[in-house]
């Protein structure tokens, strides 16, 4: 799978526009601005997507016909910061004639090997370095660009514990 990539440009207030490495675009907002998704629902509609495309490909493979399907993900925060998620879940709706047995499965396979999302998520194993780059106008007294790694966080286990 290698890397990923994506980029953020602010937009104003607290509007934010992000590009894919794949080269879609995002819009985020908080709910002052509401020009777009909040960061956080983000998260779970990665988890919603990841797994749905899991549960579609895998019922293909069992031969399960679905006419209609839907996920609905739901998030519990903590309430103070950082707000991570403390409670998540995942709800599939399958309609069709489809073995429940194989549902069931589906579900089970997607959630404990294929997503990489929820996965992410549930172990809260990701080592997270933040650095900065800044670039100066050439006027400037000091250096035209300047970076450096400020912290790395992660994993947060010490937040299960609260």
């Amino acid at each position: 799978m290698g890397e990923k990539q994506v980029s953020l440009r602010h937009e104003g207030g607290m509007k934010f526009v992000a590009r894919t490495g794949s080269g879609h675009d995002i819009v985020m907002d908080n709910a002052n601005g509401d020009a777009g998704a909040r960061p956080t629902e983000l998260v779970l509609a990665a988890i919603a997507g990841c797994t749905a495309m899991d549960i579609v490909e895998i019922m293909r493979k069992k031969r399960q016909e679905i006419d209609s399907y839907e996920v609905t993900v739901s998030g519990t925060q903590r309430e103070v910061a950082p707000n991570v998620f403390t409670d998540i879940t995942v709800l599939h709706t399958v309609e069709g004639d489809v073995e429940t047995e194989a549902v069931r499965r589906s579900i089970e396979l997607s959630a404990t090997k294929y997503c990489t999302v929820s996965a992410q998520i549930a172990t809260g194993a990701a080592r997270i370095s933040h650095r900065y780059l800044i670039k100066r106008p050439a006027t400037s007294a000091a250096a035209a660009r300047e970076e450096a790694e400020v912290i790395v966080t992660g994993p947060l286990k010490e937040l299960a514990a609260e």
